[in-house]
């Protein structure tokens, strides 16, 4: 769950920053959120929130 939360924080504000820079427009913006939402009813959403986990233990694992 915190993944989760986490990433949908990150990918909010990359968002925002995308359509505040001029990259991306209100529209595309909401064509990529609903695709999101419809892609989480699919039966792609556990391998998807898997791959999502396993880069973030990935992610965590780095010591920089």
């Amino acid at each position: 769950m915190a993944v989760s939360v986490s990433a949908v924080v990150i990918l909010l504000v990359i968002v925002i920053m995308l359509m505040r820079f001029g990259y991306v427009r209100g529209g595309s913006a909401f064509v990529c959120i609903l695709l999101g939402f419809f892609l989480a009813s699919t039966g792609l959403a556990p391998a998807i929130n898997q791959s999502a986990q396993a880069l973030g233990h990935a992610l965590g694992a780095i010591r920089l």
